[in-house]
């Protein structure tokens, strides 16, 4: 962990480089510290993955409205200045990222952090941490 995912209305991918705005993001998530400047996710947990929807209504049905959830999940442990810096940081790589559709067309962008307080089951397999630690 951390996850961040994003569900989207697929009118997006001509105009939207969705693969691009995951690179984009899991930077911005790689390059946050915390209080004590030290990187706050780990760079072989960190994910981005986005997904179009098969069925979708928005608004009023019109095809060109648009939208995009984006859901960053994280386990406990930070501060809520560093949190709020996280947050702020991914807003500004996806309202950076969002503008120039955001001048032509109609869409609606929602952005949320969840924590897992206390987790019943979490298992890890794969190599991928082991290779940058």
């Amino acid at each position: 962990m951390p996850h961040l995912v994003i569900l989207y209305t697929p009118n997006l991918e001509a105009d939207a480089d969705m693969g691009g705005l995951a690179r984009k993001l899991a930077d911005t998530m790689l390059a946050q510290k915390d209080d004590e400047g030290r990187q706050v996710y780990p760079t072989g947990g960190t994910r981005v993955m986005a997904f179009p929807a098969a069925h979708y209504a928005v608004a009023d049905g019109s095809d060109d409205h648009a939208f995009a959830y984006l859901n960053l999940r994280m386990a406990s442990g930070r501060s809520d200045a560093v949190k709020k810096r996280i947050g702020d940081a991914i807003t500004a790589t996806a309202k950076a990222h969002f503008a120039p559709l955001l001048a032509r067309r109609h869409v609606g962008i929602t952005f949320q952090i969840d924590e897992a307080p206390g987790q019943v089951y979490d298992a890890k397999i794969g190599n991928l941490h082991a290779f940058f630690g």
